[in-house]
């Protein structure tokens, strides 16, 4: 593309920011998605320290970079950083997802809906259902906020600190603490794990972040781990009968949202995925 004077004009640039960013698979995945859809687009990758959001947004401005997609441990000082945040991530106090808007910039989160899309992208609608969700966090916060404006019929939040679980449920008006968690798990239709545990194990194989003896063939049982894809409790799921759900669906249905709020064009999710695996695979490859 040329600008009138004939000259080149600059190429979009997206960047993930965060610390660590080297096992990130959002460069695979939206340089991927940006090639099937034809756009001039590059994405790139950068290790920001703790602490250091402010600078990047700066950088942001200053260079003219399009966009951003935002990852521990910087979401909750972007949000205090930015011009403008959208709703959601202002309810959240959490951005996943930074846009240009003229000379201002808009704080977006994706993860929650990324999820709920994910859901129903392999026919499962959360309206109605009864949900249980396992941890406090960033990302339950967000699974939570998504899934009651998604019409959850109910929505428990487990958590082994009582402490920040008040903060999740004030998020939505079906959520409510655990009662007794053994029963109140067993009885949800959906078991969505939103905590670190099993990221990183070797082979799926690892600590659970419930007794595995709650499970039963009635569930479907969602883990937002996607490293190991087959995580533990996935394999704890299978044995009991239920359903399961990987981490890789609401990964690139997030980054397909942030790929809509930067270019206005919805992309390929298929193309996405198939990048993501591609790559899990190489890395795989790799490391034998």
């Amino acid at each position: 593309m040329t600008d009138p004077a004939g000259t080149q004009a600059p190429r979009p640039v997206a960047a993930l920011i965060g610390s660590p960013v080297a096992h990130s698979l959002s460069p695979a995945i939206h340089r991927a998605a940006f090639a099937a859809a034809g756009l001039d687009w590059s994405y790139v990758a950068f290790e920001v320290t703790e602490g250091q959001a402010d600078r990047a947004l700066d950088a942001m401005r200053t260079l003219g970079i399009a966009g951003y997609s935002v990852t521990t441990p910087h979401k909750e000082q972007v949000a205090e950083c930015v011009d403008e945040l959208a709703p959601i991530a202002a309810a959240l106090r959490s951005v996943n997802t930074v846009v240009r808007d003229g000379e201002r910039l808009v704080g977006h989160s994706t993860d929650g809906d990324g999820f709920v899309a994910a859901l129903a992208d392999v026919g499962v609608g959360v309206g109605g259902l009864h949900v249980a969700v396992l941890g406090a966090g960033a990302a339950a916060r967000s699974v939570v906020s998504a899934l009651g404006r998604a019409g959850a019929a109910s929505i428990v939040v487990v958590n082994r600190s009582a402490e920040r679980i008040p903060d999740v449920v004030a998020l939505a008006p079906a959520a409510r603490p655990a009662g007794d968690a053994v029963a109140d798990l067993a009885a949800a239709e959906l078991i969505v794990n939103a905590t670190s545990v099993g990221f990183g194990s070797r082979d799926g194989d690892g600590e659970l972040p419930l007794d595995a003896a709650v499970l039963h063939s009635a569930h479907l049982v969602a883990d937002l781990v996607y490293h190991p894809l087959d995580t533990a409790l996935l394999r704890a799921a299978r044995e009991a009968g239920a359903r399961t759900f990987d981490g890789l669906g609401m990964l690139v249905h997030q980054a397909a949202l942030q790929q809509r709020l930067w270019t206005g064009q919805a992309p390929d999710v298929a193309v996405m995925r198939e990048a993501a695996l591609a790559e899990l695979a190489r890395r795989a490859g790799t490391s034998t």
